[in-house]
Parts: C-alpha cells; sequence; structure tokens
C-alpha cells in the first residue's frame, strides 16, 4: 500500500465516524419558563402571589424581648427577662362574596430555655363582614387604647374561638360578636361553667379630630355585663385619651373593679421619640360569693416612653406606680427591644 492510498483510507474512516456521532448528538432540551413571584398591590404593601395561584400572601411579625421589674416577677425574684417571637401569615383572594382573608398568627413566649408557651394566636377565616375561628375580642386592651401601658381595660383572655359580624367604613363600624369563653377566669367568678358564652357588641364613631368606641357584653353564666367607652381627641401637640368602664357585677370581661375612669396623653416629641403619661382610678376592687363588688379603691399612674432606634427596630420604657386600699403600694415595669418584619 503506498503513501497516497493510506492517506485516502484514513480520510475515509475519519469521515464515516463523524458521520455515525452526528447522529447520535445529543440536542439539549429548551428550559421551562421559570415564572417569578409577582408583587400583589390590591391589598396594600407587603403581598406577593402565591405562584400559579391569584391568592395574594404576606409573611410578617416581630421579635420582642423584655427586662420586666416589679414584686414577685420571677418567683420572689423583683426582676425577670423574657422573649417573644410572632409571626402572622395572611391570605386574600377575590370571590363573588368578596374578599376572602385567611390569617394564622403563630406565638412562642419563652420565660427561658425550659419555660416556654407556643400558642395559635389568631387562626379565622373573614368573608363578607363576617369571621370565625380563633381571633381577639374587642374588649383586647392592645388595640383599643394604642401605645400607653398605664391603662387596665380588661379581665382575663381576650382571645377566643368566635362568630364575629362587622359592618366597616372608614368613619363609622358597627359589629356583634359570640365567644366561647372557655378558659378559667382568675379569679374565680361565681356562675362560671366550662364552655360559657359571652356576647359582645361594639360601635366605632369618628368626627373630625375626635372618634370613639361604645363596647357591651354580656356574660351567660355569670349572668352579668360590662360596658366600655374609648374617647380619643387630637388636642394641641398630641392626643388626649379617656376611657371608663362599668359593670354589673364580676364577668369574664371585667372583674377589676365596679368601675373605673381613666386618661392619658399622647405626645410625639420627634421623629424619634414619643411619650405617653397616663394615670386610672378604680373602684371597689374586691366581689363576694354572689359576685357583688366590695372592697377598697386603687389607683396607679405612670409615664411610657417610646424610642425609634432605626427603621423596624424600636424600644419602650414603662414605669407605673399602683396603689391599692388593700395592700401595699408597689412600682413595675419593663423595658423592651423590638423588631418588626
Amino acid at each position: 500500500m503506498n503513501i497516497r492510498t493510506a492517506l485516502f483510507s484514513s480520510i475515509a474512516v475519519v469521515s464515516m465516524a463523524s458521520g455515525a456521532y452526528a447522529a447520535d448528538a445529543i440536542v439539549a432540551a429548551e428550559p421551562e419558563p421559570v415564572e417569578y413571584v409577582r408583587v400583589c398591590d390590591a391589598y396594600g404593601s407587603g403581598y406577593f402571589y402565591i405562584p400559579g395561584t391569584e391568592t395574594c400572601l404576606s409573611i410578617g411579625g416581630y421579635i420582642r424581648v423584655e427586662e420586666r421589674f416589679g414584686p414577685n416577677r420571677s418567683g420572689t425574684s423583683d426582676w425577670s427577662s423574657w422573649t417573644r417571637g410572632q409571626t402572622t401569615i395572611s391570605s386574600k383572594s377575590e370571590t363573588e362574596f368578596g374578599t376572602l382573608t385567611g390569617v394564622i398568627t403563630l406565638r412562642i413566649n419563652a420565660e427561658n430555655a425550659t419555660n416556654q408557651t407556643a400558642l395559635l394566636q389568631e387562626g379565622y377565616i373573614d368573608i363578607a363582614h363576617l369571621r370565625v375561628g380563633m381571633q381577639y375580642s374587642w374588649w383586647d386592651n392592645d388595640r383599643s387604647i394604642g401605645t400607653g401601658e398605664t391603662d387596665i381595660i380588661s379581665s382575663n383572655q381576650t382571645i377566643h374561638n368566635a362568630i364575629r359580624y362587622m359592618y366597616e367604613t372608614p368613619d363609622f363600624s358597627a359589629g356583634v360578636m359570640v365567644d366561647e369563653l372557655e378558659d378559667a377566669p382568675k379569679p374565680a367568678i361565681p356562675g362560671e361553667q366550662p364552655n360559657n358564652v359571652g356576647i359582645e357588641a361594639q360601635f366605632y364613631g369618628k368626627v373630625g379630630v375626635v372618634s370613639g368606641y361604645l363596647l357591651g357584653s354580656y356574660d351567660t353564666d355569670a349572668d352579668e355585663g360590662a360596658i366600655r367607652g374609648i374617647l380619643f381627641a387630637d388636642l394641641g401637640p398630641g392626643q388626649l385619651g379617656l376611657w371608663g368602664i362599668w359593670a354589673s357585677g364580676a364577668n369574664y370581661y371585667w372583674e377589676k373593679s365596679e368601675w373605673t375612669v381613666g386618661a392619658q396623653y399622647y405626645v410625639k416629641l420627634n421623629d424619634k421619640w414619643s411619650v405617653t403619661p397616663g394615670y386610672q382610678y378604680f373602684s371597689k376592687t374586691s366581689f363576694d360569693s354572689d359576685g357583688e363588688f366590695t372592697g377598697g379603691d386603687e389607683w396607679r399612674a405612670g409615664i411610657t416612653a417610646d424610642y425609634k432606634i432605626a427603621t423596624n427596630l424600636t424600644t419602650k420604657l414603662s414605669v407605673q406606680y399602683d396603689d391599692p386600699d388593700d395592700a401595699d403600694d408597689y412600682v413595675e415595669g419593663f423595658l423592651r427591644f423590638q423588631r418588626n418584619f
């Protein structure tokens, strides 16, 4: 075989091999389109669409750390450290009946590494003004009076399995709620039984710089009721808050006293600082075996200072003095740090 014949033979073999490999070549599949998370601005900031659906979701919450002080805060100690972590998941979508809302709030309170409590703080469905599930009572003071800490305007648990109907506009609302009052009151109330039922009705109105709430409730086991009124008015550099409560007898919603009145004044000093001094008076702070109010009176006064450290990071200092007729006077309060998200 001469050199020319060998060269042509080599070229032929390489060509055949190349054709074979070309026939078996792997063709890369086109990548599937990626569905990115879309912002949902129909219900305010923080919502996004769940991919593949028309349901909007928001996730928020806070981490709260407190140094608490007062008589016997932890056993016989007058101070205690305390931490809370809370997350709220809210879903919204449109239906033929209006906006369908679902809310889950999970909360863990920690006194220390072994003494912790996990709670379903909220778990409800809301549609067409109707809300069912675990939800806040209108007696809940954190959602009623604002940033002040002097006020005591509810008794016992303020979260219940309940059914609520509420009509709302920006300047007026009216609603009724039926609560399962299953948690035991402290102290015990004459006539209270498990699976007690309570009824609440609340009205809210706003005219100019004045707004107010009127709340009435009835405890079916105790056969007693309570009425609470709260009034806010923009006055001078701040906002004045007034409140009052009267009860026909000790009941789940209010058993602290026969009646009470209080006031606070919230002042925003600048973009960082605000202060809220307050005062409250209680009449007849005990009750007998029939649930009738007796005993002496009590008053408390204090001040709360709020400071914004940075965006979504705040601190709060509350100092309160309490002077009951039937016990020693005392000072209590806390220093709080909170990170919102």
